[in-house]
């Protein structure tokens, strides 16, 4: 199998994860820890744009004898004007296609914060990269980090009022960003025979019959699953989403979408309490990427 540390036999799992690789607040090795104590068999380290963070945490896993690590990656991607996320599973890491495409996209989302600082720096709000990567020159510097940052230094009372006043997309001091298409997303994971599902489909605000033409559309381009089980969905939810996997020939996939502290009330593994990811979704995933 792919770049896993080992394989799961059973259990609860967690497929959708981030560290200080993204905007995460953990280290790819503490989260690897932490799931370890919460008695994980697998998590999928999914960071945004990013699988800078996989070989440390297969490393940590490898060093402790578990859990199993997934390599992973969520992309970003716009569709009729909105953001969406497709998370990869079991991503070649050191596939030329994904090497350059994630460079690229590195390279752009570096110039960007550079207009970013800069706007902001003329504005009277100093700040600086040293800053935002917060010890981690490897981080893939967020708006996240730079609400941090603001709070930190007396610009802002609270994270709210940075994103607000300060980071809205398109506004004064930070420019639009710049997305993939979905088309390209889905050529990334594809290419590297990863298993791309879209990750959190309610999170978009898609009516009934717009999230049904996003599924059947990405479908088209090669989308395998569907992330039925997440933190911020309810029981009803996830029962829906389920049908409109089944409708569709999709598995099903889970996370807690674990950010660490910038995600407070999410937990590693149980989201926000209740959520519990069957290792026998696992195992389905895998047979189907064989």
């Amino acid at each position: 199998m792919r770049n896993s540390s080992h394989f799961s036999s059973g259990g609860f799992i967690d497929l959708h994860v981030h560290s200080t690789a993204s905007d995460g607040t953990l280290t790819p090795s503490q989260v690897v820890k932490l799931a370890a104590d919460k008695g994980l068999s697998a998590i999928a380290l999914t960071d945004h744009d990013t699988v800078d963070g996989v070989p440390e945490a297969l490393a940590a896993a490898k060093q402790i004898s578990g859990p199993e690590v997934i390599p992973g990656v969520e992309l970003s991607a716009l569709y009729h004007d909105k953001e969406i996320h497709i998370l990869g599973l079991f991503v070649d890491i050191h596939h030329p296609v994904v090497e350059r495409e994630l460079g690229h996209m590195r390279q752009v989302r570096e110039e960007r914060n550079e207009k970013i600082i800069r706007n902001l720096t003329e504005a009277g709000m100093p700040v600086t990269k040293k800053e935002l990567q917060h010890g981690n020159p490897e981080t893939v510097i967020t708006r996240a980090h730079f609400a941090r940052v603001l709070l930190e230094k007396g610009y802002v009372s609270s994270m709210s009022e940075a994103f607000k006043e300060y980071l809205r997309p398109g506004s004064r001091y930070c420019p639009k960003k710049e997305h993939i298409t979905p088309e390209l997303a889905m050529e990334i994971l594809t290419s590297c025979k990863s298993f791309p599902a879209l990750a959190h489909p309610l999170q978009y605000k898609f009516a009934k019959d717009e999230l049904d033409g996003l599924v059947s559309y990405l479908k088209r381009l090669g989308m395998e699953g569907l992330e039925v089980y997440h933190s911020s969905n309810s029981p009803y939810e996830s029962m829906c989403l389920r049908e409109l996997a089944l409708k569709y020939g999709l598995l099903s996939t889970g996370g807690s979408d674990f950010h660490g502290s910038n995600k407070p009330d999410v937990e590693i593994g149980t989201g926000k309490g209740g959520m519990r990811v069957s290792a026998a979704l696992l195992e389905d995933i895998r047979k189907r990427i064989i």
